[in-house]
């Protein structure tokens, strides 16, 4: 059985200056800025939520079914999964769209100035979770995309009797109290970083607590402190980061915890164990730059899982 991933595919272009934007910024001219920043490094990276979970379970061994869409200049990222392995079935290419981009330019004190295209994300909608019908899902998730996308997915999963999970992310905002509250009585499982926990408790109007007592699982990721699983019974489990050799870029270190989480849960291993593989995948993940450049093998894996925590999870 494998896992259904609804999410978001984008390209994530990097950029460096040098110098500090400081610089080229006067604080009492910022009602007429125009600047322009010398950025000699760029380069460009596979990312999106959908794209980096589907990424992460593949290393793990599993055969994700990623359900997104993809913009006119879609081939280069088509071409990526197609040489991993990776099923592309459940792609929809969108062609007068271009692939969701995140423009990121970083100065020399680590200062950042984004921009973000969500292009083809807009048209998620136009995919159906009962296109995936003749997979065998045990399990889904529903991560940031284009908001009607979300919102029929879940919807989707729900009418096709998929428990899932719901990881609002970047996309939180975009969700009235009454969206997220719906969200929250379809899903199965929640997640999110300890950020987010205090958006979605202040804009559901629902407390951790009262989120946890609603799903079987709500899941906090807390950065380098690790995670904390809230169950429905009332338990909750810490589960702690591992040790990196170097922290070299979090980009997309939560979206291989949830597919630690998920590889956990449709396998069937206790919560325990599918939070520390999940708090695995990030840490390993951290060691490199750019979302989807670390590659270790099942048993690389398994083998940093026993070092860390004393014990095989297969």
């Amino acid at each position: 059985m494998t896992a259904l991933i609804c999410g978001s595919i984008a390209y994530d272009t990097l950029m460096s200056n040098p110098g500090s934007f400081s610089d080229a910024i006067l604080p009492d001219q910022l009602d007429k800025i125009n600047v322009c920043f010398l950025v000699p490094e760029m380069k460009r990276e596979f990312g999106g939520t959908g794209g980096n979970i589907a990424y992460n379970l593949k290393l793990l061994g599993d055969d994700p079914v990623l359900m997104a869409t993809i913009g006119l200049d879609g081939a280069p990222y088509l071409e990526h999964f197609s040489s991993l392995g990776i099923s592309t079935r459940h792609i929809r290419t969108i062609q007068h769209a271009y692939t969701a981009q995140c423009f990121a330019t970083s100065d020399r004190n680590n200062n950042q100035i984004m921009s973000f295209h969500p292009g083809a994300m807009g048209f998620s909608h136009e995919n159906r979770v009962s296109d995936a019908r003749q997979e065998d899902i045990k399990l889904a998730i529903v991560s940031p995309d284009g908001k009607d996308g979300m919102i029929q997915h879940a919807e989707d999963c729900a009418e096709q009797g998929i428990p899932f999970i719901f990881d609002p992310g970047q996309g939180l905002m975009m969700f009235s109290r009454e969206e997220l509250r719906r969200f929250i009585d379809l899903a199965a499982y929640v997640i999110v970083n300890d950020y987010e926990s205090e958006v979605l408790a202040k804009n559901s109007g629902l407390s951790t607590g009262e989120i946890a007592s609603q799903v079987d699982a709500y899941i906090t990721t807390l950065g380098e402190k690790g995670a904390r699983i809230y169950l429905k019974n009332g338990e909750a489990i810490d589960i702690p980061s591992i040790p990196v050799s170097q922290a070299v870029d979090p980009t997309g270190c939560g979206d291989a915890f949830r597919a630690g989480l998920i590889h956990g849960l449709t396998h069937g291993f206790d919560w325990k164990t599918s939070g520390r593989l999940g708090s695995l995948m990030g840490g390993i993940k951290i060691e490199q730059m750019g979302a989807q450049n670390h590659r270790p093998s099942p048993a690389e894996i398994e083998a940093r899982f026993e070092k860390a925590f004393g014990y095989r999870f297969r």
